[in-house]
């Protein structure tokens, strides 16, 4: 179990101010009239601490209390322009950012979760002792905004007033993290103090680039204090690194989920996007998926387009499962983003009219972002994150694999912001869960019982992607959620599965596997790469919007159901115009059961080396398990769909 404001508070501990009335002396002494005023209709005594401690141990020349008002954004993007961490492109509202090259991703390595004594830390996560953090801080954070300006924002971490919505403050030197925060959070400042009424407890995240220099990134730390809901990040300015009210404040909603909350709430690593059905019925998907593995494309297939990265779930008195997206931006990998598979997409990075952070992609000689797959002829010469880069120099790409756009999701033309912006949350039907496998699971399978649901993303697998510094090989990604759940695999995995099991969830949703990377050179195919298009998302969504309604049927296998060809041939028709033989079909879902009972060994064994895992895992295991060896006896090693109906 986690306990919360236990052991040192490090910013309180740093920073030295202990008293409201020491944090409102150091205002008066710090701040200017106009912020001292903006600060004062802040009244939580709580957060006016946080934010005294951070200005004592950080020292910034000037702070900025950013309200979220048009003004206070049109400033920080003019100073963001003014020190150069972003540059002007050619069309109106875009900018490219440029982090150092040794800043490319989340820094594995350097990322830590600090932790108290006897305190469980997830056995796939970095830890250090809450004293040895303690001692960083206090070196390398005191004084590090000495000639410089410290922003302070207030946001909330979904629309203001919804059950799992947590508030934040978050705290930068950097311009780009604050302006990068207001395309992809809801600024709350007139809320704050009634959000964390509602809440009770917010987070605070404090944040330095330092001086921005190659030499200091080694040093760099990336820091989530769990007890105290507070992150601490230094020299570096990636936003995966930096802008920690995503990805570090999603740590900390896990927690409350898991150790607050538990089998009410879930914070997920998920998009949530609308199909529309017949008669225009609209179903609405959550999914998880790795980075890399084709999360933003699969959410922006969506027809009511809401979030591409997370999700936070809770049970309405209903009966029925609601979510809704903490953010109201993409931070997207812009990586093969190209108009045949990101129409919505392109239409924002290539037309007037959005606001757009690059980052980390060329910019050529006339001002225009490049990247790797985007469809265009290579430009002759330009500039990307490495320095000057030219169409001679065979090998080095356009752009970062890790290159990303920063930009509003109410941007993007299949949005839907009133589904986006609703306290009520969002009925989620049908559930996602995808990774990288070439050759053993087929391109969609439906749980037969929420346990099996559950072990579906317990067993995700995927290969390290850029997004991952120092990261390598093939990795286990249970929920494609580990790398920001702190607490135990088995703390874990025992609230996703008395989440789906509680009585109060009346309605449950569909639990389903999506994998897009079966290979020809996997299932026999005479071709190389992939048996799939992107486009097929297209497909497999649609079926499962009519399968959750109960509009087509499904055949049944040890590992779930999987859909009949006539209703993919019609959808792959009707959805795509594109013809799919039953030869793909063969290919794309027989059962390679050698494959499959490996994979299952594989998850099994993992699972078993963490400490007191639920039975009702390995049940599954073991009942999918005999169920493909009694079919390996029956009919062979490889079974067509078409010999189970």
């Amino acid at each position: 179990m986690l306990e919360f404001k236990k052991g040192v508070d490090i910013l309180s501990a740093v920073g030295g101010i202990m008293t409201i009335g020491e944090a409102r002396n150091l205002f008066e002494q710090q701040l200017d009239s106009e912020h001292l005023g903006r600060l004062a209709l802040i009244t939580n005594e709580e957060a006016l601490l946080k934010v005294a401690n951070a200005i004592a141990m950080c020292a910034p020349d000037r702070v900025y209390v950013h309200t979220g008002s048009e003004e206070d954004c049109a400033i920080v993007r003019r100073m963001s322009l003014e020190k150069g961490e972003e540059k002007k492109l050619a069309m109106t509202g875009h900018t490219i950012h440029f982090d150092l090259p040794e800043d490319q991703g989340r820094m594995v390595d350097q990322t830590f979760y600090i932790y108290n004594e006897d305190e469980q830390v997830s056995s796939l996560a970095k830890k250090e002792p809450r004293d040895q953090s303690h001692a960083y801080v206090r070196e390398h954070m005191r004084g590090i905004m000495q000639g410089k300006t410290m922003f302070v924002g207030f946001y909330s971490r979904g629309p203001v007033g919804a059950k799992a919505s947590i508030p934040a403050i978050e705290i930068s030197s950097s311009t780009y993290v604050m302006h990068s925060a207001e395309l992809l959070y809801r600024n709350c400042f007139a809320d704050f103090d009634a959000e964390v009424a509602r809440r009770g407890e917010f987070f605070t995240n404090v944040h330095s680039e330092g001086p921005n220099r190659s030499e200091d990134v080694p040093k760099a730390r990336i820091y989530m204090d769990r007890s105290w809901q507070t992150t601490f990040s230094t020299f570096c300015t990636y936003a995966g690194n930096t802008l920690l009210m995503k990805k570090g404040n999603h740590r900390f909603a896990s927690d409350c989920a898991m150790y607050k909350h538990h089998g009410e709430e879930l914070s997920e690593h998920m998009f949530i996007t609308g199909m529309t059905g017949p008669d225009g019925r609209k179903t609405y998907f959550a999914g998880a998926a790795p980075s890399g593995c084709g999360k933003t494309t699969t959410a922006m297939v969506g027809s009511d387009f809401v979030g591409d990265d997370l999700a936070q779930m809770w049970i309405e008195q209903d009966g029925t499962l609601r979510a809704v997206n903490p953010e109201i931006g993409i931070f997207g990998i812009i990586e093969d983003v190209n108009l045949e598979g990101d129409p919505y997409l392109m239409k924002c990075l290539r037309q007037p009219g959005a606001e757009v952070i690059f980052s980390n992609v060329l910019v050529d000689e006339h001002g225009k972002p490049r990247w790797t797959g985007d469809g265009d002829p290579l430009p002759e010469k330009g500039v990307n994150y490495q320095g000057q880069w030219t169409k001679e120099m065979t090998g080095v790409p356009l752009s970062h694999p890790n290159s990303r756009c920063t930009l509003k999701a109410e941007a993007v033309g299949n949005h839907n912001k009133a589904v986006n912006a609703d306290p009520n949350g969002i009925v989620i039907k049908v559930i996602t869960y995808s990774g990288r496998d070439s050759n053993t699971m087929p391109p969609i399978w439906v749980a037969k019982s929420m346990d099996a649901g559950v072990a579906i993303g317990a067993s995700i697998v995927s290969k390290a992607t850029a997004a991952e510094i120092g990261a390598s090989g093939v990795n286990r990604q249970p929920w494609a959620n580990t790398p920001f759940v702190a607490g135990s695999m088995t703390d874990y995995l025992d609230a996703q599965l008395n989440f789906y099991g509680n009585e109060k969830m009346t309605r449950k949703p569909v639990l389903a596997g999506l994998n897009y990377f079966l290979t020809h050179e996997a299932r026999g195919g005479n071709g190389k790469g992939l048996l799939g298009e992107k486009k097929d998302v297209h497909v497999w969504l649609g079926w499962l919007e009519l399968y959750t309604h109960g509009d087509v049927q499904a055949i049944e296998t040890p590992i779930g159901m999987i859909p009949k060809y006539e209703d993919l041939e019609k959808l792959f028709n009707e959805k795509i115009n594109k013809e799919y033989p039953e030869s793909l079909y063969t290919m794309q879902f027989s059962l390679y059961i050698d494959n499959v009972v490996a994979r299952i060994d594989l998850q099994e064994a993992a699972w078993r080396k963490e400490q007191g895992v639920s039975g009702r895992l390995f049940a599954v295991y073991e009942e999918q398990k005999a169920g493909l060896l009694a079919l390996k006896a029956a009919k062979g090693a490889i079974v067509k769909p078409q010999e189970l109906r």
